[in-house]
């Protein structure tokens, strides 16, 4: 009984951190889309030009979640 609820638990919690992460990504990707980040196209108070910052770090974030996956998959199934 025990492993069945650290399973699901684990899973769960993992899939909430990818179901966040798709909406955020979504976001930015709208935001790149529209061209918030490029280099004058905005005004003075809203400006970000050239600071991709947020899409590194959601790619990191990413990246640090498929790797996660990674590590619960072979705990789980391979275990």
């Amino acid at each position: 009984p025990q492993f069945g609820s650290t399973f699901f638990m684990i899973t769960g919690f993992h899939g909430f951190h990818v179901s966040v992460g798709v909406i955020f990504l979504i976001i930015i990707a709208r935001k790149v889309w529209r061209g918030d980040f490029d280099k004058g196209t905005r005004g003075f108070f809203t400006s970000r030009q050239g600071r991709y910052e947020i899409v590194e770090t959601m790619g990191l974030y990413w990246h640090f979640v498929d790797l996660v996956w990674v590590f619960i998959f072979a705990f789980f199934y391979l275990w």
